[in-house]
């Protein structure tokens, strides 16, 4: 008993009960017969908003005001760009990734040189960034479509013994991210500043070099989502990043991370993106539309954040 109300007491396990009960819902109202497919396509679609939302939820981390508005059109640009260096060229895929991963890092400098050197609000900040950047990709994309190397659709589009490749891939970068933020200084350092930058300043924490960083992870983050959703999806498109800016800030919010910031989530990402793909599953089986799941999920966002607000009770 006393291991169960252990259990209970974790903020992500309700995000894991949500997508459960979700998932049964689906699940009778189909008559069992989607069992399978239902569970493999939430693990695929669940690993980007887990991917960009792990990202997201590092600056999120950082105190009140922090948040990357950049996300989907760095998903965009790295997608359109890989695509076009690799140019449907097996030999070409780590070049892809590299310059993927070169274009999050650029993104991610300038977005905290715009917050540090001209003292804009990260919102904003992060917002301006968005328009340069996906202003960059519709330059560069020019109505074209290129096609990924087959050897990487193949490999975002299959699976290890039921599981998808693309959840294999989200779960190590999971690891990665709980190892830096709960068994490492930087960990340490991001939960600080998020508590209190002043005292984390004081304390000797490069508060600056820390920012920097976290800013650089979040763009890196969003980059590699937009290299595998593009060779998942079998092309970038203009639009592919755009229901991820809502996405990843919703999967750190019901995920069970500090909205305030000093406290992060690793597995409530996990939960929350399933619950929400599983919610979105639901509806179009009762035939609702777009417009209903985003009023939803914004209801479930403001009910998290007074639920997490709430003070605790006084014995």
């Amino acid at each position: 008993m006393k291991h169960l109300s252990l259990l209970f007491s974790k903020p992500w396990i309700w995000s894991f009960i949500a997508a459960l009960i979700t998932w049964i819902i689906t699940l009778v109202f189909t008559g069992g017969a989607s069992f399978v497919g239902l569970s493999q396509a939430a693990l695929t679609f669940a690993s980007f908003s887990i991917i960009v939302g792990l990202g997201q939820m590092m600056v999120i981390t950082l105190g009140p005001g922090n948040i990357d508005l950049s996300v989907p059109a760095t998903i965009t640009l790295s997608g359109t760009v890989a695509l076009k260096v690799m140019d449907g060229n097996n030999a070409m895929i780590l070049s892809g990734l590299l310059i993927a991963i070169g274009i999050g890092l650029a993104i991610g400098v300038f977005n905290y040189a715009l917050i540090k050197l001209l003292r804009i609000p990260p919102i904003i900040a992060t917002l301006s960034t968005s328009f340069i950047v996906q202003s960059a990709a519709i330059w560069y994309n020019r109505g074209l479509r290129v096609k990924p190397p087959e050897a990487l659709a193949t490999f975002t589009t299959s699976s290890v013994m039921g599981i998808p490749n693309l959840a294999i891939l989200a779960l190590i970068l999971s690891l990665i991210g709980w190892w830096l933020l709960e068994k490492t200084v930087y960990g340490r350092w991001i939960s600080a500043i998020g508590q209190s930058a002043f005292a984390a300043k004081m304390a000797g924490i490069p508060v600056d070099g820390v920012r920097l960083v976290t800013y650089m992870l979040c763009a890196v983050m969003s980059s590699l989502c937009g290299y595998v959703l593009a060779s998942f999806s079998g092309g970038a498109a203009l639009n592919m990043g755009a229901e991820y800016l809502l996405m990843s800030i919703a999967v750190v919010v019901i995920g069970g991370s500090a909205v305030a910031g000093g406290n992060s989530n690793v597995p409530g990402i996990w939960g929350a993106s399933l619950f929400l793909f599983l919610v979105v599953s639901m509806l179009n089986t009762y035939g609702f539309g777009a417009g209903i799941r985003l009023i939803l999920t914004g209801t479930i966002i403001i009910a998290v954040i007074l639920v997490a607000s709430r003070p605790p009770r006084r014995a």
